[in-house]
């Protein structure tokens, strides 16, 4: 009797054992540690990738940049583009077991609007008030029609919380983020790992394999890369285009590109520059800086010319990239002269802020090299990406080397950076013919229009030069083979929905 006894338990625990075996985690590298998990505050790339795995939106895109439904069913615009009536998706359960409803969208969106220091604010701008039709049913009413408004609720704008957790949680929500997401959060250790496990009552479970996600921020790219090599990570984000050969020639593992739907460029601190540097009092010295700098050799030299090189908020196969406003060709020569013109005596010196990582600090020793040659002083300081956003938003600095990782409109590229009082002008530029274009560009949807005043905008930066625009990404993944079903977006996040580990 005890001999079975011992069997029994013996096979219990092989039982136990084999089914905690069966357990699949899908430890994702991310080249950095995201900013606050909540969906009103957050301002960071990394952290788009993290909420995609937890935080459903109204739309969402596919590969050929379509918007497509998620939490919504359907949406139909009004005929003088003044109201957006949204159709829900039935049977949808918070991560708390609330119910996600008209009511729930309202409230989110409302959050996203007057929540103080919402970054949310100015993507939702346009809207006057939102009405609960019926329980599935919810309408936006605007002030004025807003082209790009679907575009936004395929972002940050569109993501749905649990209004019991939120108004329970108030400012802290991103320490315990409750959505309606494929996986809902467990934990987060800083600058260590956010952990995530599968959502029994998630709507579309059925397509949802995988039972935790484990996201590990390492800056360094070379270690993202050598724990993915060594069966540590299963999939990593921001691969160094210089090692691609490797990533290509390994036969365990497997690449997704695309060229990214935003760009790489410096900002500069024109409006809340302490120092009040020649940079921020002349435009003559900062048309100076970007024709010292020949962006096709940092492509070439950095990036393998993987990259694609342009001076826009969209790429140069973008339907709104203004050809009529070309890269400038590198003139050291000019450069000098510009700098003689404003009266300043070289070296002209720079607090050149950088986010710490291969993919920055590289390009910008490249930068700080050429500058040099037209009789800049780039003082390359290095910071933690979180850091660095918020000494710019304080104007602790007077160029930044700063990413964005772009949107489906070309809205979402520009506005927030480029209109006066935007939140995320961290260069504090202020002019009111770009304001009108911006606005402009906003309140009319016939693509021809829009064109004709992003053209307007691309002038007056070209001019002005608040904002260098150096290049466009190609976003690179890496993946270990035994991942099956990864897809990769023009918009750089990593979806899971549908990944099986073998």
């Amino acid at each position: 009797m005890k001999m079975f006894r011992l069997a029994a338990t013996a096979a219990a625990f092989l039982l136990s054992f084999g089914a905690a075996q069966a357990q699949t985690t899908l430890r994702i590298g991310l080249a950095e540690d995201p900013d606050i998990l909540d969906p009103t505050m957050a301002r960071t790339y990394v952290g788009r990738i993290v909420f995609s795995a937890f935080c459903d939106k109204l739309f969402d895109i596919d590969e050929k940049l379509n918007i497509v439904p998620q939490l919504a069913l359907s949406s139909e615009t009004a005929d003088d583009g003044k109201a957006l009536v949204i159709k829900l998706r039935p049977g949808v359960k918070f991560h708390d077991g609330e119910p996600f409803d008209a009511e729930a969208a309202k409230f989110s969106l409302e959050r996203h609007l007057t929540f103080p220091g919402s970054f949310r604010k100015p993507e939702l701008a346009s809207v006057d008030h939102i009405e609960v039709v019926d329980p599935l049913t919810v309408k936006l009413v605007l002030k004025s029609p807003f082209s790009p408004l679907l575009a936004q609720l395929t972002d940050r704008a569109g993501m749905m919380m649990s209004p019991k957790a939120a108004k329970e949680a108030g400012d802290k929500f991103g320490l315990r983020p409750v959505c309606a997401g494929p996986y809902r959060f467990v934990e987060r250790v800083q600058q260590d790992r956010i952990v995530f496990e599968k959502f029994a009552d998630y709507w579309n479970k059925d397509n949802v394999f995988i039972d935790k996600i484990v996201f590990q921020p390492i800056v360094d790219a070379t270690v993202r890369l050598a724990n993915l090599k060594s069966g540590g990570l299963d999939l990593i984000e921001r691969v160094l285009a210089t090692d691609l050969k490797e990533v290509r020639a390994d036969p365990r593992l497997k690449v997704a590109t695309a060229i990214e739907l935003g760009y790489q460029g410096i900002t500069l601190n024109i409006g809340k520059d302490k120092a009040k540097g020649p940079l921020s009092q002349s435009v003559k010295v900062r048309q100076a800086l970007d024709l010292a700098i020949d962006r096709e050799a940092i492509n070439q030299v950095v990036f393998n010319g993987e990259f694609q090189v342009g001076n826009q908020w969209v790429n140069p196969d973008h339907p709104y990239y203004q050809k009529s406003q070309p890269v400038r060709a590198r003139n050291i020569e000019k450069a000098k002269a510009l700098l003689k013109e404003a009266g300043v005596t070289p070296p002209v010196s720079v607090d050149f802020l950088v986010p710490k990582g291969a993919e920055t600090e590289t390009p910008a020793q490249v930068i700080q090299s050429m500058a040099a040659e037209a009789g800049f002083d780039m003082k390359i300081r290095l910071t933690e990406f979180a850091t660095g956003l918020k000494q710019a938003e304080a104007g602790d600095y007077q160029a930044y080397m700063l990413a964005w990782s772009g949107r489906v409109d070309p809205d979402g590229n520009s506005y927030v950076f480029l209109h006066s009082g935007a939140p995320q002008n961290y260069g504090a530029w202020t002019n009111t013919q770009a304001d009108k274009a911006l606005e402009d560009a906003r309140s009319v949807t016939d693509p021809a229009k829009r064109k004709a005043s992003y053209e307007t905008l691309a002038r007056l930066v070209q001019e002005e030069e608040p904002l260098l625009y150096l290049y466009h990404r190609r976003i690179i993944i890496a993946h270990t083979t035994k991942l099956e079903g990864y897809r990769q977006m023009p918009d750089g996040l990593v979806r899971v929905i549908g990944l099986k580990l073998k």
